[in-house]
């Protein structure tokens, strides 16, 4: 398995981590922006991480029937877990708001269900997900993906989040920002409300 710092190394490598000023989806501030697709453009960088990825989930979890990915950041990724764990993966997506499934994707009755995302920050698009899961009578056996941003302040997943990667992403709201960031050019990434 692929150590912290190979990993850190690789984000950084690819622009997957970024450092400078920016204006995260919530509103709120920081030195740092997380872009896994960045990652994901570089297949052959992003190998190394999938394959990581990869066999910590099967050390965490015996019986896979599914994965199940939210659209967009989590569709790559699931992908790859799945072909390297040779698992059957959908993706679900947000019709009007909330996350359904089309495409003729199903979720079996009493199938085990594992969800698979880029970065996990809230938990809020995980638990989305979730709800599918339970609507169908599955199982939802837990969490697991490339980079872990959360906190316990604002997290709502309350079981255990398999992660290639934990990383700590400072946030300020606008009239609380430290004099570096008041003095940095502003950039405002991500995809949320595209």
């Amino acid at each position: 398995m692929l150590s912290h710092k190979k990993s850190l190394d690789i984000l950084k490598k690819t622009d997957a981590l970024l450092e400078g000023h920016f204006i995260l989806s919530s509103g709120l501030h920081s030195t740092k922006y997380i872009q896994c697709a960045k990652l994901l453009s570089k297949p052959h960088k992003a190998k190394l991480i999938c394959l990581s990825l990869a066999k910590k989930i099967e050390k965490n979890f015996k019986k896979i029937d599914l994965i199940l990915s939210p659209a967009m950041g989590g569709i790559i990724i699931g992908y790859e877990i799945g072909k390297l764990l040779k698992k059957e993966t959908i993706f679900c997506e947000r019709v009007n708001g909330k996350f359904i499934l089309r495409r003729g994707f199903s979720i079996k009755k009493g199938s085990n269900v594992l969800i698979i995302e880029d970065v996990i920050t809230t938990g809020k698009s995980s638990m989305e997900c979730a709800r599918l899961i339970k609507k169908a009578n599955a199982k939802l056996l837990g969490f697991a993906s490339i980079i872990d941003r959360s906190s316990k302040k604002n997290l709502k997943i309350k079981m255990k989040i398999i992660s290639q990667i934990k990383i700590q992403v400072p946030t300020y709201k606008a009239s609380q920002l430290p004099q570096r960031l008041r003095s940095t050019p502003v950039s405002i990434p991500g995809s949320r409300f595209i």
